[in-house]
């Protein structure tokens, strides 16, 4: 089952298809895709302005913040198209389904910037996890082109959903899950995969108060826009190994 294309019986007649970026809640396909939904948010620049996909530039980490205020994510143009439905499970044995990268050639994703392991993330003081180019080495994995948390050296792949090539942690990071309009345009709707958002919301509360006036302020849910920036903007530090 796509999940673009939901169906609802209507008083027992009448089906309508429903748009997955209008529901809220844990959606379960039959094909084992676990899907979340949120505030449908377009990715814009500093001022506000929309961003267009062929203007991302390759193997660079983008972040935004989405669902939540206070949970950066990951944005990618790879230099390769990225595989198809590839077949993932969370640490608790849930299996799901991601479908592939967006754009012209299948080549941008995103994916959540906290680590499946200890919820390493970028801040605005630092950041130790980030997508290496394929020209760059990395202790964590054989070969480059490849998301690197270097608090554990946790590897994930970055053209096939996020997926653990080595390291301790024990799941792909959850994947923030983008419509490519046809205006070249880029939204976010949700979410696919475990996230470890509440595991961060506890664990945090300090760092909450630092930069987002408190927790309340954290958790508030995104809406209408997701501002991006470069990671080299969003940090002062780059950490990788």
């Amino acid at each position: 089952m796509d999940r673009r294309n939901f169906l609802k019986v209507i008083g027992g007649a009448t089906i309508v298809a429903i748009n997955p970026s209008l529901i809220c809640g844990n959606l379960y396909a039959a094909d084992g895709q676990l899907y979340t939904a949120y505030e449908k948010a377009q990715i814009v620049d500093e001022s506000g302005k929309p961003i267009k996909a062929s203007s991302l530039e390759k193997e660079v980490t983008y972040v935004f913040n989405y669902p939540y205020a206070s949970t950066p994510c990951m944005l990618i143009d790879l230099p390769e198209p990225t595989n198809q439905d590839v077949k993932l499970k969370s640490e608790m044995g849930e299996e799901y389904v991601w479908k592939s990268g967006v754009g012209k050639d299948r080549t941008i994703v995103a994916y959540s910037a906290i680590c499946a392991h200890q919820l390493t993330h970028p801040t605005r003081n630092d950041s130790f996890i980030q997508y290496v180019p394929k020209t760059k080495p990395t202790m964590a994995y054989s070969s480059s082109g490849v998301v690197v948390c270097s608090s554990h050296l946790s590897a994930y792949d970055a053209k096939a959903g996020a997926k653990v090539l080595a390291g301790p942690a024990s799941q792909p990071l959850a994947s923030m899950v983008l419509e490519h309009a046809s205006d070249d345009t880029l939204w976010v709707v949700g979410v696919l995969g475990s996230d470890k958002f509440q595991d961060y919301f506890k664990a945090f509360k300090p760092e909450f108060k630092q930069f987002y006036n408190g927790t309340a302020e954290a958790k508030k849910l995104v809406s209408i826009s997701a501002k991006t920036v470069k990671l080299t903007q969003y940090s002062k530090e780059l950490v990788q190994y």
